[in-house]
């Protein structure tokens, strides 16, 4: 190929990839109605119908939107909402309004005079806190309570086709033989081993669609003119860099006594299949660790490791399950660990000066219980 040809073809291919970014990037960040919604079925009928007779037949409803982050509460509302705007009868009928950041002090008053100026009678609300705390006592006689609840019950081979729908091109795409390229190494990326075990990893550890998006982005980003297709490796990647969080940074300031606790945190989630514990599980787990490796850690006091394990509370790498009362009996006040197996095994391969049975001890399958 002649150079004024490798030059014409490199730069149609940029053109393609810059539009690929573009129209993927607002996907993964906006949360626009494209794709099939995978567990929300019956809610995605619930919500459109009360819409219809809210907007077509004039009754008074309102809902709340109930879920987890990324369980799909706004990916479902912009489906209902695509809906409802290709039917003639409701667009003149349909008023969105849209409330950004409502647990702002000023947004208390914005949604205030919203209540003031259109009532509320017919609202749907897609935020988890309570919202009708916010509202003005006679538009909240006038909610009807009604919620309609998001609880990501799609499976994993669900949440593969979720995967290949979130990384695909419209058919709407310019270039079309870029288009059929792209979508074709989708569908072999969603069949090569690693990948499934990258998204697999991810989907055990959180159902959140944003997790997956942001997985997905970081993968992305990697595409240029020399690399215009998405390898396997580039997920992997885009995983080690997903987990690297903030709070797998915060291990790495650890004391080797903190670090120890987590471990000890580890083990019971193993052993327990992550139901909470308490202070004292793991304190007498760490001492079942010094006893049988006494030569490698100090025995610590038993107030000095309980100072150590507010520390991980006050880092938020630990979260106490309910809030203390003053008779409480701190020892025994159930915890949950904030930090998963992969973040923990990633912050101990680069943590300086880590003792070798500590390492080993975090590596072993069962716990000394």
């Amino acid at each position: 190929m002649s150079k004024r040809k490798l030059k014409e073809s490199s730069g149609a291919n940029g053109e393609c990839i810059s539009q690929v970014q573009k129209m993927l990037r607002e996907r993964f960040c906006h949360s626009y109605a494209t794709g099939k919604l995978f567990g929300t079925e019956q809610q995605y009928r619930h919500l459109l119908e009360l819409l219809k007779r809210t907007t077509v037949h004039g009754e008074s409803n309102s809902a709340l939107i109930i879920g987890a982050r990324g369980s799909g509460k706004t990916a479902l509302l912009n489906h209902v909402l695509k809906e409802l705007k290709e039917i003639k009868q409701v667009r003149g009928n349909l008023l969105e309004v849209h409330l950004n950041g409502l647990l702002q002090t000023n947004d208390k008053v914005a949604l205030k005079e919203i209540t003031r100026q259109l009532q509320l009678e017919n609202v749907v609300g897609d935020k988890v806190f309570d919202i009708l705390e916010l509202l003005e006592k006679r538009v909240k006689s006038r909610f009807s309570h009604r919620q309609i609840y998001l609880m990501n019950s799609f499976n994993f081979k669900q949440y593969i086709k979720i995967f290949k729908e979130q990384l695909s091109l419209p058919a709407e795409f310019p270039d079309e033989s870029f288009a059929q390229k792209w979508n074709n190494n989708v569908q072999h990326l969603s069949e090569d081993k690693t990948v499934q075990d990258v998204l697999q990893s991810l989907f055990h550890y959180t159902k959140d669609l944003r997790s997956l998006q942001l997985l997905l982005m970081l993968a992305v980003s990697n595409v240029t003119v020399h690399h215009p297709l998405i390898a396997a490796s580039d997920l992997h990647e885009a995983s080690k860099q997903y987990r690297m969080d903030s709070k797998a940074n915060i291990v790495h300031g650890l004391s080797v006594l903190e670090i120890c606790l987590i471990i000890a945190m580890k083990h019971l989630n193993d052993v327990y299949e992550g139901e909470p514990f308490n202070f004292q599980m793991v304190y007498n787990e760490f001492q079942k660790f010094i006893q049988r490796k006494a030569h490698c850690m100090y025995n610590y006091e038993k107030p000095v490791v309980m100072k150590a394990f507010e520390h991980l509370v006050q880092l938020e790498l630990v979260k106490p399950l309910e809030r203390p009362s003053v008779r409480a009996q701190k020892e025994y006040l159930l915890m949950r660990l904030l930090l998963d197996n992969n973040q923990i095994m990633d912050a101990l391969q680069v943590y300086p000066n880590c003792p070798t049975d500590v390492k080993q001890w975090a590596a072993s399958s069962l716990s000394w219980l």
